[in-house]
């Protein structure tokens, strides 16, 4: 004979006060996991919407970055020239040969001397065009031949000296901002961008960082790769889709943030089982003689068991939900850090997704579970008459 559900829910109810303690202790721990999970899937999310399927980009083998590549002028030309490249509405191929390098910046309210790395990106004219993501939303774009430079929404948001009209300084000249941009959720955001040859000639630079091109098709991918490798003149050259490679530069800070994250939720979830034990523990105790009632009106072990560990499940996943409730507010804001890859600032933001969900109330409940297992056995094995003289 098993305990109907509306005798848990009854006992819930009853002890109104523990029972929210507990919701409320389940909720903070599932909300810090959960938050841990959003802003690594945030930082994955940002780095693979920068990038496309349809564009491939060329650097050194060695490098595990932009900043640390290099691409020479007769190696971009060859690239150029091979018939996987598809074609621009000039008639052009369709690259765009950029330069990455970083700059320092001081962030609004920060002391002057606290600065943080920012990507200074040179592109060719294609660069815009394959780039969809980014758009000019106010000023324009900059003259290619001259010394203008365009920045992110994000950074103008986030560092001094950077408004529209202004100027900013590095490379041994004075750079004028003509253009802001809005580069959506990508990596973009948080860069600024100019010509690649201004730049090439201000860093003093032989050559490229990298070299984008768009495919004339998917499969194209496969045959410029196998003639690169092949090439003598390109051996010391990779291809990489370039969705690919922005979703490798975010594996490394998306790691540790989890490993990290994760940490700290084992530490506080021991706290939470501890806290949810007490309470079914507490339940135990005071539902003696009611426990040893039902066992004298013929529900079995397994039954008190299965009720008592349902309560704690219920109370978990309550936390459970609670605490995602709570965290799914944690999207309308963002945040920056050090890519450890780039070594500068990224900005991103918490992004929720079903699998987050799914694990989050997982997580939840296998706690409730550890956490109701003890007491709900040591209720199921109390003796009947023991029980009874209790009262």
């Amino acid at each position: 004979m098993k305990i109907p559900l509306s005798y848990s829910f009854r006992n819930l109810w009853t002890r109104r006060l523990t029972t929210s303690l507990t919701i409320v202790g389940l909720a903070l721990v599932v909300f810090v996991f959960a938050a841990i999970l959003m802003l690594a899937n945030g930082l994955e999310r940002t780095m693979v919407a920068t990038g496309s399927d349809e564009n491939a980009i060329v650097l050194r083998k060695s490098a595990e970055s932009e900043a640390l590549s290099s691409v020479g002028l007769d190696e971009s030309d060859i690239l150029a020239t091979q018939p996987e490249v598809a074609l621009g509405a000039d008639g052009k191929p369709f690259v765009t040969k950029e330069i990455v390098t970083m700059i320092n910046l001081s962030k609004r309210g920060a002391d002057a001397s606290d600065l943080s790395n920012v990507i200074v990106r040179g592109v060719s004219p294609a660069g815009l065009a394959l780039r969809p993501q980014v758009a000019i939303v106010e000023g324009r774009m900059f003259n290619f031949g001259s010394s203008e430079i365009i920045v992110s929404k994000g950074i103008q948001k986030q560092y001094d000296g950077v408004e529209l009209g202004g100027s900013i300084k590095f490379g041994g000249r004075s750079w004028k901002i003509v253009g802001l941009f809005d580069a959506g959720k990508t990596a973009f955001a948080s860069e600024l961008w100019t010509d690649n040859d201004q730049i090439r000639q201000a860093f003093n630079r032989q050559g490229f960082s990298v070299m984008i091109f768009r495919l004339k098709d998917k499969e194209a991918f496969n045959t410029i790769k196998s003639k690169i490798e092949a090439d003598p003149r390109l051996n010391d050259l990779k291809v990489l889709r370039e969705k690919d490679f922005y979703a490798a530069e975010s594996e490394l800070l998306a790691t540790f943030i989890r490993i990290l994250g994760l940490m700290v939720t084992i530490i506080f979830s021991f706290g939470a089982m501890i806290g949810a034990m007490i309470t079914m523990y507490a339940a135990v105790a005071n539902r003696t003689v009611e426990i040893g009632t039902l066992r004298a009106l013929g529900f079995k072990r397994r039954s008190v068991l299965a009720a008592f560990l349902f309560e704690s499940l219920f109370l978990a996943l309550i936390g459970g939900v609670a605490g995602l409730l709570i965290a799914s507010l944690m999207q309308f804001i963002s945040v920056s850090t050090t890519n450890f890859t780039t070594f500068s600032e990224i900005a991103f933001s918490f992004s929720l997704s079903p699998s987050i969900i799914i694990t989050t109330l997982i997580f939840a409940a296998v706690m409730g579970f550890v956490g109701g297992f003890l007491p709900s056995f040591r209720a199921a094995r109390l003796n009947i008459i023991s029980a009874l003289r209790s009262s």
